[in-house]
C-alpha cells in the first residue's frame, strides 16, 4: 500500500514527551526474535524487537538508532545510513531484504515507520486518556491506496471505553497512517472533521479467518499500540529511576522545556522530577534512588525566595549536576553542586532518612562576579 513520504516527515519528525516515553519503555527489554510473529501484539509495548535480530549487541545498536529517530525526528535516509553501518559493524546477515537496494529500502522503511507510528500512537493514547475526552474520533490518514474498511471507520466518534478501540485503535496494519483525535462535545467532533451521527458498519468486529483479526486489520495489529503502557507513560514521573540514566535525563528535560513544568509551577502539587544524580553520588548520601524531585513546598519557597528564576531556567539544573565544578557534602544526607561560571548555578539535593526519597532543597544562580563566587565556594568547602 503506497503512502506519502511526507506523512513521516511532517508528523513524526515532531516528537513529543509521551511518544518518547512510550518508546523508551521498550529500551530496557531488548527481545531477540527470528520472526516478527515471535512477539505478539501488545508485547511490543514492553520490548524492542527487530525481526531476525537475535544478538544482544545488534539489538542494542538498532534500538539506539530507532531511539535517535524517535527522539530527534531524524529522516528515513539518516536512519538508513545508521542501519547500514550497524549491519556492517555487527556482521548481520540473512535478514529479509538483504542483497538488493529495493530490499534494503523496504526493510528500513518498515522498521522506521512501524516504530515511529506505534510509539506516536502510544503517546497519543496516553494524552487522550489523560485529557479525559468524552469522544475519540477515528480519522483516515489519507493514504494513496486506502483500505476500504479504514475509510468506512473514518470520522466515527465513540466513547473511549467502547470495545471498538480495544482492537481498532490506530495504526491498524503495516503502512497504516490513520490516527485518533479527542473531542469533548458533539460540536467538537464536527470541528475536528468527525460525524457524531455516523455509526459503525455492520459486522465491524467480525474476524477474518486468514488473519485472526477483525476485517481490515493486518495480522498481529488487532490491539491498541501502547494500551499496556499508556497508564505507565502518564505516571512515568515516579518510575524514571527504572530507565537508563540518559533516557530519563532526556525525558525530564523535555518536560521542563515543553510547557508541563511551567504549568505545574503555577500551582504546584505533589513532586516534580528535576534532575538525575550519579549512582556514586546517590551512594554518598545514602539515597536509594537517583532521580531527585522538587516538592510542591520547595517550589513555593523557590517562587518566594528566588522569583528571578523562570520555569525555563530550571532546565539548567541538570547541567549544574552534570558539569559541577565543585561538589560539597554538606551533611551525611545532602550534596551541594556548584557550577562556577558567570551564568552558573548552585543546587542542593538531600536524601530522606530512609533513603527512599531524594529532593532538591535549593536551586539558585551564582553571582556574576568572580570574587563573590570564590568567597561563597570557600565558605561552603569549609563545611566538609
Amino acid at each position: 500500500m503506497a503512502d506519502p513520504e511526507s506523512s513521516i516527515t511532517t508528523i513524526f519528525r515532531r516528537p513529543f514527551p509521551e511518544q518518547v516515553a512510550a518508546f523508551r519503555l521498550r529500551l530496557g527489554n531488548l527481545v531477540p526474535t527470528s520472526s516478527w510473529q515471535d512477539v505478539w501484539q501488545g508485547a511490543n509495548d514492553r520490548g524492542f524487537m527487530v525481526a531476525g535480530a537475535t544478538k544482544a549487541d545488534l539489538l542494542a545498536d538498532l534500538a539506539a538508532a530507532v531511539d535517535k529517530e524517535i527522539n530527534e525526528g531524524t529522516s528515513l535516509e539518516e536512519f538508513r545510513r545508521d542501519f547500514r553501518q550497524i549491519v556492517e559493524r555487527r556482521g548481520w546477515h540473512g535478514w529479509t531484504g538483504e542483497g538488493t537496494k529495493a530490499g534494503e529500502a523496504w526493510r528500513t522503511r518498515v522498521i522506521y515507520r512501524t516504530n515511529a507510528r506505534t510509539s506516536y500512537a502510544a503517546g497519543r493514547l496516553a494524552q487522550l486518556r489523560e485529557g479525559k475526552f468524552a469522544f475519540w474520533i477515528y480519522r483516515h490518514g489519507g493514504s494513496l491506496e486506502p483500505r476500504p474498511e479504514h475509510l468506512a471507520w473514518d470520522r466515527i466518534a465513540l466513547p473511549p471505553d467502547h470495545p471498538f478501540w480495544e482492537t481498532h485503535a490506530t495504526p491498524n496494519g503495516w503502512g497504516c497512517s490513520c490516527y485518533i483525535v479527542g473531542a469533548r462535545t458533539r460540536a467538537g467532533i464536527r470541528r475536528l472533521g468527525g460525524d457524531p451521527d455516523k455509526v459503525l458498519p455492520e459486522g465491524w468486529q467480525k474476524l477474518d479467518p486468514k488473519t485472526g483479526a477483525p476485517r481490515g486489520i493486518d495480522r498481529g495489529w488487532a490491539y491498541a499500540p501502547g494500551n499496556t503502557v499508556s497508564d505507565t507513560v502518564t505516571a512515568l514521573r515516579p518510575k524514571l529511576d527504572a530507565l537508563p540514566p540518559q533516557p530519563s535525563i532526556d525525558l525530564i528535560r523535555s518536560w521542563l522545556q515543553e510547557g508541563p513544568f511551567a504549568k505545574w509551577m503555577e500551582a504546584p502539587e505533589g513532586n516534580w522530577p528535576l534532575v538525575r544524580i550519579s549512582t556514586e553520588d546517590a551512594a554518598r548520601i545514602g539515597a536509594q534512588r537517583e532521580v531527585a524531585d522538587l516538592s510542591a513546598e520547595t517550589a513555593l519557597k523557590q517562587l518566594r525566595v528566588h522569583p528571578e528564576l523562570t520555569p525555563a531556567e530550571y532546565v539548567r539544573a541538570q547541567e549544574t549536576i552534570s558539569r559541577a565544578t565543585h561538589k560539597v557534602q554538606d551533611t551525611p544526607r545532602s550534596l551541594i553542586y556548584i557550577l562556577d561560571e558567570p551564568d552558573g548555578h548552585l543546587l542542593v539535593v538531600k536524601a530522606t532518612r530512609t533513603g527512599e526519597g531524594l529532593f532538591i532543597t535549593s536551586f539558585r544562580r551564582m553571582s556574576a562576579e568572580g570574587v563573590n563566587r570564590d568567597r561563597l565556594i570557600r565558605r561552603l568547602l569549609r563545611r566538609e
